[in-house]
This record gives structure tokens, sequence and C-alpha cells, in this order.
């Protein structure tokens, strides 16, 4: 089976396009390809499908086997797949997620598309929709404890369960140690993404997370989104702002005219290969 290996700033997939359909092994097949040490290593598997509604369908397996309703960093590989391997023909394209539709604009150079840009549509606020442990719109700055520790979380779906910590140094925060007790606590149903975020300025941010299914990564799209949609909510951001990744940087917008968060970052192929299915 070909693959090609991509990131989106460093937020790292396999994306196989060989399939009509989900195959059933394709949890075991995410977690023998991500592992690193005896597979390709990866964050997760992605599979371009055909779609009836779209241009393309995305569907994600994290490393640990689960599947994800929505990734950032994994729509814009799709579609510099799509696009650098013609299986679309302009800039613009949509893709289906588990999430919804969503639209792609792709800045191109030299025939190869090099910056992505994501309708990434409006966040969902509703706690019970998240979904969390409380109900309210919006859920800001809830108490929360973990292992001993108090924290305040505003939660954010976009299209898939986030919940933003802010913190004085997300760049040099213990991810390791609080992202683990939090991802699984009881507040949040369907497990969450946990962000540590700390702010710059009202345009700019630091953020580090901790990725449901995955670990700490480089990158996280949706989580970028989520912070800046917290850092809006809170009175600590503008509905723009530059979020600085571990991997690199993404810009996000939420915009008053529809409500869209709209996220903006490049997207990357790093090599190509077969992998033998056993």
């Amino acid at each position: 089976m070909n693959f090609t290996k991509m990131n989106g700033l460093g937020n790292d997939f396999i994306v196989v396009a060989h399939f009509e359909t989900l195959p059933l092994e394709a949890a075991e097949m995410a977690k023998r390809m991500c592992d690193r040490h005896f597979g390709v290593g990866a964050d997760g598997l992605v599979f371009i499908l055909p779609s009836e509604q779209a241009d393309v369908r995305m569907r994600i397996m994290n490393a640990d086997g689960s599947e994800a309703e929505q990734c950032g960093n994994a729509v814009r590989c799709v579609a510099k797949y799509a696009f650098d391997n013609g299986l679309v023909s302009g800039t613009e394209l949509t893709v289906e997620t588990g999430a919804g539709l969503q639209r792609v604009w792709i800045e191109a150079k030299e025939g190869r598309a090099r910056r992505v840009k994501v309708d990434m549509g409006a966040p969902i606020l509703n706690g019970q929709i998240i979904p969390l442990a409380v109900d309210g719109e919006p859920v800001v700055e809830h108490p929360i404890q973990a292992n001993g520790r108090d924290f305040r979380f505003t939660g954010v779906s976009m299209g898939n369960p986030h919940a933003v910590i802010f913190v004085d140094d997300a760049a040099a925060f213990e991810v390791d140690v609080w992202g683990p007790p939090l991802e699984v606590h009881e507040m949040f149903p369907n497990k969450a993404n946990i962000e540590f975020a700390s702010v710059v300025s009202p345009e700019e941010m630091t953020m580090r997370v901790w990725e449901r299914g995955c670990g700490q990564t480089y990158a996280c799209g949706t989580g970028a989104c989520a912070t800046v949609v917290a850092g809006a909510l809170t009175g600590r951001t503008s509905r723009a702002a530059l979020v600085h990744l571990k991997g690199g940087d993404l810009h996000i917008e939420w915009s008053e005219v529809d409500g869209h968060v709209y996220m903006t970052g490049p997207a990357e192929e790093v090599f190509t290969g077969h992998w033998s299915v056993r």
C-alpha cells in the first residue's frame, strides 16, 4: 500500500488515497503504521475517500486507533494532497469531515500547494453539545481540578471537544504532566483536547496542546481555533490572532461577519513510501 507522509507544522500524518470506503481494519492499521519505533511514525492515519457531497472525504484515525471527528492540520494536508495529485482541478475545494463540510482555499506556487486557508465553521459553545458535564453557553473559565491542582477552562468544540486553559507561560508549561489527567477527566464525556495558552498581545498567543488520542503534538489546528475563540470570550485577545505552536504559526480569525473561524497555515509533503500490509 502506497502512502505519503505529510505534516502541518509538525503535526504529522500518514495519508493514503487507495480506498473507496474506510477499511474494517482501519484502527489496527493506524496503531501499527503510526508507531514511531515499528511503523512509519505519525500522529494519525488519514484516509482520503470519495465523497457524494464534496470534492474529497477525510477520515482520520488517531495513533491509538480511535477516530477523530476533525483535525485542522490534517484538513490542510488533505487539501494539499488533493491539489498536488490532481484530485481537484482548482484552488478552491470542499472537504467532507466527521464535523461536516469545509471550504478550503489553496495558495499555490509552481503547481504545488504551499499554504492553505480553511473555513473551520462556527465554534460550538453549548456545554451539552461540546460535550461537557456542565450546562451553559458559553462555558467560560469554569473551575476544574486534576491531581490536586486547580485550573479554569473555557469549553469550545470545533467539531471535536477542546478545553482551553490560560497559563502564565505556555511554552514552559508541563503539558505531559497535566494533559493526561485532564484529557480523561469526568468533565469531558468524550475526553477532550487540552490547550494551554498564554497571551503575548491582543493579536498574538502561544499555545501548547495535549491531543486526545495522540498526546502532546507539535500543532493542533482545531486547538488553535478554539484558543482564539476562548481568548476572545475571556477578553484576553481580539477575534484574530497569530498562534505560536511548537511546530510553527497559524493565523486564526473568528469572523464577526459569519461567525465562522478561518485558519491559515502551511502543509508539507515529507516523503512517500510503500507499506507492506501484514
